[in-house]
């Protein structure tokens, strides 16, 4: 079931339920993740990409402001593996309700205003949510996909956060708006510390001796194919060597490497092009 604030969402708990199952949940939640809040939206996949979203990025919790529609079941078919999430899903009447247990309230929005508020980037502004959730709770608040915020509900913010964009075609998809600002208080919350993946086969370095054969065969396919010419084969080959070495292959990367240069005598041999063996040194 999913947590309510109101019980005019046929299907939906009373506000009773829903304190008692919210109460719960807010105990095992980390306060230094923000709530998503979504004013009114419109479109069920914009709320079921924003669910998808907020578990890539950390965000433990999420209200709607009076959703067009919220169909769970639809959200979880978009966001897969989410029941958990779109079960904790909090249905509020008003912005107001939303943000009144929070300490910071920070306000996505794309249009200028002509009454003097503070405005800042998403990266400043994931940084007070973050200095300020060691008080309490803090939201990022993101309006309406076709027409945003209104000004009242804007009034309600402690700050706005604008994304910087191209003039020419400033706004942004919901989605994409939230990705961006989670993705800026995840990184600030320590994402960027997560381990890359390692590869799948952990291959040692090439070996000083599997570079010098890589570099003879390498010498031998060259000359074959008379690439030297007028060409100086030990500066060719310096050259090369210093690319190689450059790229900092592992074993199997040189072995790789090595039998191209073999497979190119082989091929001339098996077409009947005589190969000869390069000179030890260039006639000088």
């Amino acid at each position: 079931m999913v947590v309510v604030a109101d019980s005019r969402k046929e299907g939906q708990r009373d506000s009773g339920t829903a304190g008692q199952r919210d109460s719960s949940r807010r105990s095992s939640v980390s306060p230094s993740s923000p709530i998503l809040v979504l004013v009114n939206p419109q479109d069920i996949v914009n709320i079921a990409s924003a669910v998808r979203i907020a578990r890539n990025f950390g965000i433990e919790r999420m209200r709607l402001v009076n959703p067009e529609t919220f169909d769970p079941w639809r959200i979880e078919g978009i966001a897969h593996n989410s029941a958990d999430f779109v079960a904790g899903i909090e249905i509020m009447d008003t912005l107001e309700a939303a943000v009144a247990d929070c300490v910071h309230v920070a306000v996505l929005t794309a249009r200028g205003r002509t009454a003097k508020r503070r405005t800042v980037r998403p990266r400043e502004g994931a940084a007070e949510l973050l200095e300020r959730s060691v008080e309490g709770p803090v939201a990022m608040v993101f309006g309406r996909e076709d027409r945003g915020l209104t000004n009242a509900e804007i009034d309600l913010g402690h700050v706005l956060i604008t994304i910087p964009t191209d003039p020419r075609s400033s706004s942004l998809n919901l989605a994409q708006a939230v990705a961006v600002m989670t993705y800026e208080a995840w990184l600030l919350r320590g994402g960027e510390r997560q381990p890359l993946k390692r590869p799948r086969k952990d291959t040692p370095p090439a070996t000083a001796a599997q570079l010098e054969e890589l570099f003879a065969d390498w010498r031998r396919a060259l000359w074959a194919v008379d690439f030297f010419k007028t060409r100086r084969s030990e500066s060719v080959m310096r050259s090369f060597r210093e690319i190689v070495h450059r790229a900092g292959l592992d074993g199997r990367e040189a072995s790789l490497v090595r039998a191209m240069g073999i497979e190119v005598v082989r091929y001339l041999e098996r077409v009947g092009v005589p190969v000869e063996t390069p000179p030890v040194a260039d006639p000088s």
